[in-house]
This record gives C-alpha cells, structure tokens and sequence, in this order.
C-alpha cells in the first residue's frame, strides 16, 4: 500500500528526506541529468521566479515513508498549462501500480487547478527515429502506458527534429487534453512550445532550432496522432467531474449529549450542517480512521489526557461532573479527589466530564486527522464535521465545550511536511491554539473574534498576545467590537490573509466557527447565509491546501445553511489560479527589487535558511539541522546566545547569509560559523558583500579576525576556493578530524581597522 502527497515546502525535514530520496531514484535512472539539474530540485520548489514554472512535486511513499515513485509537474499560470517534467517509479515500485496511481493523480490535480492541458516529451515508436530494436521496444511501452490515459503524441511539427543532425531518439511532444481541451490553436500552442524549450532547454537548444521548432507550428498542419495501443480518442465534450471535498463526520458524537438546560453544544448541530451538505454534490464522504494518542500528546500534556480518558471512565452512569473549584492561589498542589481535580484542568464550569465526553473528543481527533491526511494526499480541502469542538483547549487545559484542541493537532501533523497557518474564524477566540504554539515560529496562528472585553474566555485574545521567543511575531489576534457589520469582518480577514501569506504557509488549518452569524446564542455579529458563501469564497481564495475543522455555531435553525453557503464559496473557486500566489507574492516574474540588509533574524527565516543550504547540495542532513538550530537559538535568546547574522533578502527572499559570533575565551577573534549563498546568486559578488558586512561588523565590535574550518573533501571544493579568493590563510589541517579521510581545514582572515 502507499499513498500519494504533494511536497509543497521543500525546507520541511520530512520532505528534505523525501527529496534526497527523488534525487537517488533520478541519479539512478535518468543517467543523462547532471548533477546541477538534480541538484536544483529543491529551488525549484521555493522559487517559481527564477525557474519560471510552478512545480508540484508529487511522492508515492509506502507505510514506512519510504518513496516509491514520484511525478514532478511545472505549471505556467499565465499560459495555463501543465508540462510533466518527470515521472519515475523506485525499483522496488515498479509494476505495482505507482505510475499509474501518480499520473492520475496529476490528471486530477490538473483539472482542479484549472489548466487547459498537460504536455511531455516521450521518445519515439517510429523506426526511423528509433532504429535499435530494444531501445524502441521501450519507447513502445511508455506510449502504450500513456496512451491509456488519452495522451498521445502531437504530430506534424518539427519538435522531435534532432538538434543535432544525425541523432536519434528525439522526442515526441506528447499531449493530454484532460477529457476537457483539444489541442489549441497555433498561436498558443507555438508560445506554449517556445516556453517549453527556452525555458527547460536554453543550453541545449540553440535560438535558431527554437524558432524552427516554433514557426513549423502552422494552423491545419498538426493534430494529435491516432491511437495505436488499443484506446479510443477520448469525447473532450465530456467535461471533467471537479474532485469533491472529503468530508469526515463523527460518527460517535451523538453519544455526547448534555441533556441539561442551556447546554447549546448538542447532536442536533451535526444533523443540521449534513442535512443542508448531503443534497449539494460538494462531498466525498470518508470513514475516519484510528491514530494512537501520541498525536493527542504531541500539542497536549500527557497528564491533561490521561486525567480526562480517567475521569470520563469513572464518572456515574448517566451523571456529568463539573469543575467547581480552581487552583488561583496554588496551581503545583494537585488535589486527589477527581471531582475536585477537574478545576485543577478546565478554565470554566460549564465543560463537564462524563462517561461518553472522551470517546467522542477522541473520535473527533480521529476524523480531523483523516481529513488532514486527505490533504496531505493531495485534496486541495478536506471538512472534518465533528464535535466536541477543540479550538478552547489548550496544552494543560480544557474548557468551553473543548476536551482535544483538534485544529492544533491537525496544524501539529502538518508541520513535519511545511509551514502551516491556522486562521480561526469562530466568533471566540481561540486560546487553545494560541496557547500551544504561542512559541513556535512553524505554524501561524491567526483569530477573528469578539473582543475579549465582552466575549469568552475573557483572559485572552488580546492585539497584544504576539507570540514568544521563536514565535515572536507568530500570533495574531483581530478583536473585533460587539456590533460589527459583515464588511468589518471581511476587511479583518484581508488583514489575516496578509499575516497568512507574509508567513508563507504550505498549509491552512481553519477553525470554522459559524457562531457569527446572527441569531446565534453565544454571539453578537450579523453574518447571514450570504455572508458565509462570501468568507468560504475569500479562504478558498487563498489557495492553500486546505483543513476546515468545525468548532462552534449553535443556531441551529439557520446553522445547516450557513455551512451549505460556506462551502458552496470553497467550491466557487475550485479553480482558483492559486499557482500565481507565489509570483504575485514576489513581485511578479523576472522583477528585481534592489538587496535588502538586515542583522535581526526573524521565524520566517529559518525555513529560508534551510533551503539555502541545503540547495547548495553540500551539507548533510545533520549539518542542515545545525543551520535552523543556530537561527531558532538567536530567536529565541537574542544576542546572549552569541550567534551574529547578517542577511540579504531580495524579492522577499532569502539570497545568502552569514552567522558568525565571539570566540568563547578570546578577545578579539570571531567564528564564522556559516556563509551560504542561493546557487541562483553565485558568482554574482554577492558572497564578497556579505562578507565584507560581516567584517565590517566585526570591526565595529572590536574584533581583529575571524576563524572558518571547513571539510577537505571535495564536496567542500568550492567553500575552501572561496575562502583563499577572498583572503583567507590556511594555518592547519587536521587529518581525520570529522572522520577517516575527511580532514578539518581551519582558516583565519584578518578584519584590519579601516585608514
């Protein structure tokens, strides 16, 4: 079994392993790539500007996370098409379906996205293109393959013409219409082809085979080849059936039920929203699957989980308890009694305890992480209906009908694939999540709520509450006022969605509360249905991969079609171009701002960081890590942690960077610890500027040089070539330092005073 996922943030630690294991499969079976080309990938999924596509890399991983096979897709926005790079299965995947599982997952994701077609290059069936026997028995078999999709070669241009007169085996350009789109006309389709080989060829193909390549594009003169493998050309007046949103519903709420009066929170909320979502078309239904507690205990204290699954199971039949003492004066004294103890845990009097409270929290967890690894597999949004609702529970409490915070463990999950946003849109602020991640610098966490002057929990939910130490800069909450109008709350989500993508998320998690709309019993605000298809519409608008978690709303005669109007908004812009959200972001294709300088180190920086080293194709996995460490330890300390940063950023882009600092125990000399340059901007003076800044900083400080050691062993080359260039003096190499054969090389620069 496997299951496919899209890496979206390549600086994350489980796609940093997920590409290197790419880059063996490709090393093994595209011996004609260099080294450069493979070494690129990771860039080529952070920078969009310079590579000028969009790339979807898309992992086929089995249970152990082991990869299997993977497609990588570049997308042009503006020319609103899809070219298929690669597409390669693992040794230990092939024939066991992996191929064909990727390709229809790009299919699928390409038809979402709204793309008017997918191109490739495939090689030749033609004898006197492929004269060897064995090599064109091969190229039989993959045309077959994709002939089984509806792809098939573009004939009547130039395209598989040899640069090289004489040579063979050139390919076909290969078209997939997606069920929907002929092959376009000829003035797109030769500016879809001059993109293809400019772009992905330029040191290949010289100016003048491009244009001949171009120019024998000519209306009537090309079509697509008909089939020869047994398939039928497809009825492109069939249009493509848009991928529904999985839905998750808990199936084990309703065993929760506080029959008590003015106990808002019940099953009847869940029965509203599916009756209203059922007859839409918008959901694929899934049954949740289990996970172990250890997703529980990652955001929350294992004592707060292991007391609710104790006291839920001791409570009397039929009986809730309630918290009714709480510990201000004492809070390390733990009572004994378990009825006592729930003040000790919960922040109100109104969360109880009983003996159904915990399995439908923990369904709940279940069903959230479904829907979250739905999108992981690719789902551009998945809706875990469930309740308890989790956004007021937080690392060492529960409360306000919260048991388990299930947005923060779907945002925790996430994490070790990307950057993750939470945006909570609940009329309450989300405390729980703030208070988990209030110092992590990773995930985002963004609430639109009542103010807290007049609205629960009351004690949090401040403009003030920014976040700490690594996430300093990583909490934002909008209090809004009692009585607002929708426009009010929609301007504060434009406000969010610009923190959202000024972090650069690779994920949103959405605390979907519809207790704004009007009439609600916990509420003030006006939302009518209407409202709702609008604010569903303006997320959708983002274009992240989305987890919508349900939280509060308990207006129930108008709840069902709030939430039907919300999604009917997500559905609205199923095609979204969100593959232009990275280029707008950055100023749009091939604009330079001028180089930015800066010594403050900020939480976005550290998965820049990341991705610098780790493009240069130098470093190990552990070295990488030790790079991030370095720029989370002077978040979170300041100078007293001793590390120094000097950065450049150009385009909202980390370009290059040094830290440096003190040597322990020494006046006046200073360790270069890092100096890493984006391989786009090598060779570009910019490593010289760098430090030339950092030696100035070091003058300034008093210092007289700086020390860098480095490996002897040629993956290092570069690193010791620079350093002599720009004047640094060898005075020791230790042999064997790091291990046998693999010397360390100390140098030592002087920052002389300035005349």
């Amino acid at each position: 079994m496997f299951r496919i996922r899209t890496l979206t943030d390549a600086s994350a630690p489980a796609n940093q392993k997920a590409i290197g294991e790419i880059q063996a499969i490709i090393r093994d079976q595209f011996s004609d790539m260099t080294d450069k080309d493979i070494a690129k990938l990771p860039d080529q999924i952070s920078d969009p500007i310079t590579h000028q596509f969009v790339a979807k890399v898309s992992v086929a991983e089995d249970g152990r996370g082991r990869i299997r096979g993977f497609s990588l897709l570049l997308v042009d926005p503006q020319l609103n098409f899809g070219y298929l790079e690669l597409i390669a299965t693992a040794k230990s995947g092939s024939g066991s379906g992996v191929g064909a599982a990727l390709y229809e997952q790009i299919q699928q994701r390409a038809r979402e996205k709204g793309l008017r077609g997918l191109y490739f290059e495939c090689l030749p069936d033609d004898p006197e293109l492929s004269p060897n026997p064995a090599i064109r028995k091969q190229n039989e078999d993959r045309l077959r393959f994709y002939e089984g999709f509806n792809a098939y070669p573009i004939m009547g241009t130039d395209y598989e013409t040899p640069v090289t007169p004489g040579t063979t085996d050139s390919p076909y350009l290969m078209f997939d219409g997606l069920g929907e789109f002929m092959v376009p006309p000829a003035v797109t389709l030769r500016r879809i082809v001059r993109a293809i080989l400019e772009r992905k060829y330029a040191d290949l193909c010289p100016p003048e085979y491009v244009q001949r390549v171009v120019e024998s594009v000519k209306d009537n003169q090309y079509a697509i080849r008909l089939p020869r493998y047994g398939s039928t050309l497809p009825d492109v007046k069939q249009q493509a059936i848009a991928a529904k949103i999985p839905l998750i519903v808990n199936d084990r709420h309703d065993i929760h039920h506080i029959r008590e009066r003015g106990y808002v929170e019940a099953p009847v909320r869940i029965e509203s929203i599916l009756k209203e979502l059922e007859p839409t078309g918008l959901f694929s239904v899934k049954s949740p699957k289990h996970y172990g507690d250890r997703h529980i205990k990652a955001v929350h204290d294992t004592r707060l989980v292991d007391y609710i699954e104790r006291a839920c199971a001791d409570a009397p039949e039929g009986k809730s308890i309630y918290p009714y003492v709480f510990p201000i004066r004492n809070a390390q004294r733990m009572p004994k009694d378990r009825s006592v103890l729930a003040g000790y845990w919960c922040i109100d009097t109104f969360t109880p305890l009983n003996r159904n409270a915990f399995p439908a929290a923990r369904r709940a967890v279940d069903c959230t992480l479904t829907a979250t690894e739905a999108v992981l597999d690719g789902a551009r949004a998945a809706y875990a209906l469930v309740r308890p609702p989790g956004h007021h529970a937080e690392s060492r409490a529960f409360g306000g009908f919260c048991y388990f915070n299930n947005a923060a463990i779907s945002a925790q999950y996430l994490s070790r694939y990307g950057r993750v946003a939470v945006l909570d849109v609940d009329y309450h602020h989300g405390n729980g999540t703030q208070d988990i991640f209030y110092e992590r610098g990773d995930v985002l966490t963004v609430s639109i709520h009542g103010d807290p002057s007049f609205a629960y929990p009351y004690f949090t939910g401040f403009r003030n509450e920014t976040g700490r130490g690594a996430g300093a800069g990583c909490n934002l909450n909008i209090p809004l006022p009692e009585t607002i109008t929708a426009d009010i709350h929609r301007e504060a989500l434009k406000k969010a969605f610009v923190r959202i993508k000024d972090h650069a998320p690779a994920y949103l998690v959405v605390a979907l509360g519809l207790d704004a709309a009007k009439g609600d019993p916990t509420g003030t605000w006006p939302y009518r249905a209407a409202d709702f298809f609008k604010m569903g519409a303006l997320i959708a608008g983002i274009g992240l991969p989305t987890v919508f978690v349900q939280e509060g709303g308990y207006r129930v005669r108008n709840l069902g079609v709030n939430a039907r109007r919300f999604f009917e908004g997500v559905a609205s812009v199923a095609k979204t171009p969100d593959l232009t959200w990275e280029l707008k972001r950055k100023g749009g294709m091939g604009k330079n701002e001028p180089m930015k300088w800066r010594s403050s180190v900020v939480p976005a920086d550290v998965a820049e960081i990341r991705r610098i080293v780790m493009a240069t194709n130098a470093f190990s996995g552990e070295e990488i890590d030790i790079a991030a460490e370095l720029a989370e330890e002077r978040i979170a300390k300041g100078r007293v942690s001793g590390y120094e940063f000097i950065l450049a950023t150009q385009n909202g882009k980390l370009a290059g960077y040094t830290c440096y600092g003190k040597t322990p125990g020494s006046e006046r000399a200073y360790d270069l610890y890092w100096l890493a340059v984006d391989p786009d901007r090598q060779r570009s003076g910019l490593g010289h500027q760098i430090l030339e800044r950092t030696e100035a900083a070091i003058r300034k400080a008093g210092g007289a040089f700086m020390i860098a050691e480095t490996s002897s062993t040629g993956a290092y080359d570069k690193a010791r070539a620079f350093y002599e260039r720009v004047g640094f003096e060898k005075l020791v190499e230790i042999k064997d330092f790091y291990r046998p054969g693999d010397n360390k090389v100390i140098y030592r620069k002087s920052c002389p005073p300035q005349s």
